[in-house]
């Protein structure tokens, strides 16, 4: 599956970004899709978690290890699940006004040919549904972002 990659700047620090993107126990509050989460450790340098998603009747759920270099980089790399492979990648730069450029990228590939032909079909949709969600969360956390976000080129 192609991966997909979106830049934003964002009025919000490297350190608030990377604390939101970071506390993947909380993503069942307002990720889309996110059934459920558990943290089985975590330090300052890394995490391995277990996320269950879903839609409507579909239910699956997944271990990855997320390496943590903060407040620059968040890499999570997929241990186990239904999926061949995953790579994610968060990384926040800080910018001139006090904000920081946040890059976000995922690449992932379905063990399943059927979940992957589904995925295909809606995964630009879902992804772009999710930033919004990261981004809604850090304006409920930190303030109004006063329509300064914008997407780099």
């Amino acid at each position: 599956m192609p991966g997909i990659r979106e830049k934003r700047v964002l009025p919000y620090s490297c350190e608030q970004m990377f604390d939101l993107v970071a506390d993947v126990g909380r993503y069942k509050e307002f990720l889309p899709w996110v059934v459920a989460t558990r943290v089985r450790s975590d330090s300052g340098t890394e995490m391995v978690a277990d996320m269950v998603v879903g839609f409507k009747s579909l239910r699956e759920s997944f271990t990855s290890n997320v390496r943590k270099d903060r407040p620059n980089l968040i890499q999570v790399r997929y241990v186990d699940g239904p999926l061949r492979d995953l790579d994610n990648r968060w990384s926040f730069t800080p910018v001139a006004d006090g904000g920081c450029e946040v890059d976000f990228c995922v690449d992932f590939t379905f063990k399943n040919r059927v979940f992957e032909a589904l995925a295909g079909q809606y995964f630009d949709r879902a992804f772009r549904k999710m930033v919004a969600a990261f981004e809604a969360r850090a304006e409920a956390l930190y303030g109004s972002s006063n329509s300064s976000a914008h997407i780099v080129a």
